[in-house]
């Protein structure tokens, strides 16, 4: 177990569209009796890239004790099912998120990756 960043869903407000269970690439949320569920916290790496596609707004971050991610785990299923995990790049300098952190924008009407050394050029100007 470690203190860590974790997607909490709110029960009260998930209608059951499950538009967030593809966008986690992972596995960790699945549809269950009609609403969306974290199934399996060690597989739920906190990116959140399943909160924006919520149209009710159930889905949110949280740190809080939780399992530590598995990624080997978690790579083994997307494996099982066929995924190819593709390194997101920064889109000015092509850095990986495996060499620095990177953050998701929205820039020119696009979903974009910027690394932190790139963002301040971009915020700036």
């Amino acid at each position: 177990m470690a203190v860590r960043q974790i997607v909490k869903i709110d029960d009260e407000l998930c209608d059951g569209c499950g538009a967030c269970v593809t966008p986690c690439a992972e596995g960790a949320i699945t549809m269950v009796d009609g609403k969306a569920k974290v199934v399996n916290e060690a597989l739920c790496d906190g990116a959140g890239f399943c909160l924006p596609v919520c149209p009710t707004g159930a889905l949110s971050i949280e740190t809080r004790e939780a399992p530590v991610f598995d990624e080997e785990q978690a790579e083994a299923l997307m494996h099982e099912r066929g995924q190819v995990y593709i390194t997101q790049r920064c889109f000015r300098c092509e850095i990986g998120e495996d060499e620095a952190p990177l953050v998701p924008v929205r820039h020119q009407g696009q979903s974009l990756w910027v690394c932190t050394r790139c963002l301040p050029a971009l915020i700036h100007g």
